[in-house]
């Protein structure tokens, strides 16, 4: 009874130990099987460290390869707090090579961390700051690269590039928008340290960092740079409160060029205004539009067939009565009798509120509406205005009469310039963009692709062409002449809009603007220009935006290589206007033949003998005439 009773308790003990065997046996197979991977991230972190490396951010291209955005290598201070032997002689060094207090270091330097980062003060140094801290030779203190954002052509294009923070996140503009594409994933150097955190003497791992991707704009840098040159010469001439353009292809809704003053450096954002880094005027700000809207009531009034430009007259005397309410002509006394084609070249007020009328509110409005009035465009650019027109239920006689030639209605300059591209192009709207593609650094593949995008047809090729034909006629014949470039046929219409505030107009203060068509039988680009407020000179669209237009229309026929061409329309000079001439090739001939020849221009010579060996300006080159041409004269 007695060896049973043992036998009993030895196989109960067998049958525990080897139950305990069992379970120790599965969970080590658990650890080695299943939780391995986990258990041992765990461990690996207890004992390895990162020095991180930030990716660089993509690169900002415009539609030819230009770099508009890239990026400059930085280094930045890290401290591994337990690696610090001396944290008094650390602290005392490095506060004051980055011009920081003592104390503020030695918190650093003493943190309870396993890597810490001097910030602001020890981030993207330059190379002699970063050079004496790499010659110290500080136990503990180590220099990682990072990426710091470099605009090459500082302000050109800012308020649509935006700006970039401390860490490199897209703050403003296309930097916010596309900032999840352009933000690379940072790599690091892995190394192994005891529980001390002094580093071990063991192989170190680096993970590359991944570059963000690049993006490509519609952009094109020298007409963005013509642009940007002319604002600042209107800025200089004129001291407006604003100044904007935008350049167009009506054909696809691409933007070739956008900029606003003031503007600002992106690389230098902290020393600006919150209003001058984050208003984009081209599409945040809105105004009474004034004649260039017109542009959509003549396009309406040929569509609906309520006018024939050349046969049907209208007498001007200067002012129109609608219900009680006197529009005046800007010209005193009025234009007399004159055809619809007349009224458009001379912006007649009281012709447009007669095609208004003529129209009527429904009509007209639906004009409006169609072409993107009163809504946004849907540009891929931050901060767009919706703009301000009016409810179709509070719309009476002085309403639609004040509508039809631009005042009463606030609209942006983006709704203007697509609008006036839907009128000229055969009637398509197009949903404006600036944004090309997005493609991966490395291989060059292409991610994301913005192609034209068709809002809606609005009216009808015949339609575009005859608002075409009497654009031209604007430019050559009337208030806008003085962007007629000889040999080109270019088409536009002026705007003088007096500006409002608190309910008021505001008394000898103007938006004047110029919007333009080149080839106006062949649109490639149209170009809108607006000068807020100049000082010191008659505010008309036709004196101050007009000039300015046709100046960068002059660099865009050289950058798009537009050729001359003939079948347009002879401009209509005043006795105030500049006339052109073209220059004749008098190389090789006598002083007195060359004299004779050049009548209309101011000649000087340099250089001695009897005949023309060398001239500047070369021979076929359009310019004004009393200009001055140089000739060198030999044997």
């Amino acid at each position: 009874m007695f060896y049973k009773s043992i036998h009993i308790r030895i196989n109960i003990i067998l049958s525990v130990f080897l139950f305990c065997f069992i379970l120790i046996i599965g969970k080590v197979f658990y650890i080695q099987v299943y939780s391995y991977e986990k258990l041992n991230s765990n461990a690996e972190d207890l004992w390895s460290r990162n020095l991180p490396i930030e990716a660089d951010r993509g690169n900002i291209f415009d539609r030819n390869g230009i770099k508009l955005a890239s990026n400059i290598t930085t280094t930045s201070v890290v401290i591994i707090p337990n690696q610090v032997t001396n944290p008094e002689e650390v602290s005392e060094k490095l506060s004051a090579i980055l011009n920081t207090s003592y104390e503020d270091m030695y918190k650093h330097v003493t943190k309870k961390t396993s890597i810490e980062r001097i910030h602001p003060e020890g981030r993207r140094l330059s190379y002699e700051i970063a050079d004496k801290i790499n010659n110290l030779k500080l136990d503990g203190v180590y220099l990682v690269k990072e990426s710091k954002r470099y605009y090459p052509y500082g302000s050109l294009l800012s308020h649509s590039l935006g700006f970039v923070g401390i860490d490199n996140q897209g703050l403003s503009g296309l930097e916010l928008m596309y900032d999840k594409y352009l933000t690379g994933e940072s790599g690091a150097i892995k190394y192994f340290s005891d529980a001390k955190g002094n580093r071990l003497d063991l192989i170190e791992t680096y993970e590359q960092p991944q570059d963000g991707m690049d993006i490509t704009l519609t952009i094109n840098y020298e007409i963005q740079n013509a642009l940007e040159r002319e604002l600042n010469n209107a800025v200089n001439k004129y001291n407006p409160d604003h100044a904007l353009g935008i350049v167009m292809d009506p054909n696809t809704g691409e933007i070739l060029a956008l900029a606003s003053r003031p503007d600002f450096e992106p690389s230098n954002y902290q020393n600006y205004t919150v209003e001058e880094i984050n208003r984009n005027l081209p599409v945040w700000m809105t105004y009474e539009p004034g004649s260039t809207f017109k542009v959509i009531t003549l396009a309406a009034s040929l569509e609906e067939k309520v006018v024939d430009l050349d046969k049907d007259m209208y007498h001007d005397s200067g002012a129109i009565n609608v219900e009680g309410a006197r529009i005046k002509c800007w010209k005193a006394g009025g234009h007399g009798t004159q055809t619809f084609m007349e009224v458009v070249q001379n912006s007649c007020n009281p012709g447009f509120v007669i095609l208004g009328q003529r129209l009527g509110k429904e009509k007209l409005f639906s004009y409006i509406k169609k072409l993107g009035f009163g809504s946004k465009t849907g540009v891929d650019l931050n901060g767009e205005s919706t703009g301000i027109i009016f409810n179709l239920d509070n719309v009476g006689p002085v309403e639609l009469a004040t509508t039809a030639f631009g005042q009463g209605v606030s609209v942006t300059p983006i709704q203007q310039i697509t609008a006036v591209s839907a009128i000229v192009n055969g009637g398509t709207l197009y949903k404006p963009y600036i944004v090309k593609s997005v493609s991966e650094p490395e291989t060059g593949s292409v991610i994301l692709e913005n192609k034209p995008q068709i809002v809606r047809k609005v009216i009808s090729e015949d339609t575009s062409l005859k608002v075409r034909e009497a654009l031209e006629n604007v430019v050559s014949l009337g208030s806008g002449r003085s962007a007629y470039i000889e040999g080109y046929r270019v088409g536009g219409k002026t705007g003088t809009a007096q500006k409002v505030e608190n309910g008021k107009y505001l008394y000898g203060n103007y938006i004047v603007s110029f919007m333009g068509v080149m080839p106006s039988n062949n649109p490639k680009v149209v170009v809108y220009i607006a000068i807020d407020n100049a000082k010191g000179a008659t505010q008309y669209g036709g004196t101050i935006a007009a000039p300015i237009a046709r100046s960068l229309l002059l660099d865009i026929i050289d950058i798009l290589d537009i050729k001359k061409e003939d079948g347009g329309k002879n401009k209509n000079y005043n006795y105030y206007d500049k006339r052109f001439t073209t220059v004749p090739n008098v190389i090789g001939m006598e002083k007195k033949e060359a004299i004779k020849l050049l009548k209309n221009l101011k000649v000087e010579f340099s250089g001695y003998g009897n005949k023309v060996i060398y001239q500047s300006p070369s021979a076929y080159t359009t310019i004004y005439e009393g200009d001055t041409i140089k000739l060198m004269l030999g044997n």
